[in-house]
């Protein structure tokens, strides 16, 4: 594709975000993420003690304490210490359908989302969508679970790595690179597989790539930019009292809903690109 093409995309794309009411999108999906992410989180705990890598999932909600505030981590463990019993396994296997379901209400809401951010009908009825809401928070939360653990634990595999295989100390110091380059990899497919598999559009792997990219980008920057801000400037807790660990998470699902729908916007331009100006239901 040519540059001024993309260049056109990226323009229209801008324009589609007060046209499709992107923000009030975002607004919406929100509410849905902020449903779906303690069963998330639940199902994530109850997955990694089968995993040979101790304390994974406290490093990973340390991980995710660098995008929030303080008060508002606090709020997410005392709501898992209050659900989770000692027992994750059992509830691995006897509850892994009914959370499972629950967490793919925000997926579900993300479909209808993402048809409005592609500009097309979707006349699939309630049974289809919803199976693949829980097939998309199947599939992501898989990618995912394989991403975090390379973030978490990238720098130990790294030094293991080298001293079991005798590489140089040029892959040590490359290593950390390498490390960010496999999550956003696997960052990149998890949000692919639902640009792919979401939208009521017939769209390849390769051409939804570049949305893909876009979002996670912005989740990076987003995040890093909303952690110093809540870090260092933010004051919920003496506007809001005893609610601002709960907004403070819903500004933060809020910014991420928006880069996701800002991702489908730019690959439903450059879909209408290939097809003529329009996009056909599929």
């Amino acid at each position: 594709m040519r540059r001024a093409d993309i260049k056109t995309a990226f323009v229209r794309t801008y324009a589609d975000v007060p046209q499709k009411h992107t923000l009030q999108m975002a607004a919406a999906l929100s509410y849905y993420f902020v449903l779906s992410l303690f069963p998330a989180l639940i199902l994530l705990s109850a997955a990694v003690t089968y995993l040979p890598i101790p304390g994974l999932f406290n490093q990973v909600l340390s991980f995710m304490g660098g995008c929030l505030p303080r008060d508002t981590m606090n709020l997410v463990r005392g709501v898992l210490a209050d659900i989770i019993s000692p027992n994750r396994g059992a509830f691995l296997s006897f509850g892994v359908l009914g959370t499972l379901w629950t967490v793919s209400g925000g997926f579900a809401a993300a479909i209808e989302a993402l048809d409005i951010a592609y500009g097309i009908p979707d006349d699939r009825p309630f049974w289809k969508t919803r199976p693949l809401a829980v097939v998309l928070a199947f599939v992501t939360g898989v990618l995912l679970l394989i991403a975090m653990p390379v973030m978490v634990v990238g720098p130990k595999v790294g030094e293991w790595c080298a001293g079991r295989v005798h590489l140089s100390a040029q892959f040590v110091l490359l290593w950390p690179y390498i490390q960010w380059a496999i999550a956003v990899t696997f960052a990149i497919l998890a949000v692919g597989a639902l640009y792919l598999l979401a939208p009521n559009v017939k769209q390849r792997l390769l051409t939804i790539l570049p949305g893909s990219a876009l979002a996670v980008s912005c989740w990076i920057v987003l995040s890093h930019l909303l952690g110093t801000y809540f870090r260092h400037f933010g004051t919920f807790n003496k506007t809001y009292g005893a609610l601002g660990a709960a907004i403070a998470l819903m500004i933060w699902l809020y910014w991420m809903g928006f880069a996701l729908l800002l991702g489908a916007e730019l690959n439903a331009e450059l879909a209408k690109q290939r097809a003529g100006g329009k996009l056909v239901p599929d």
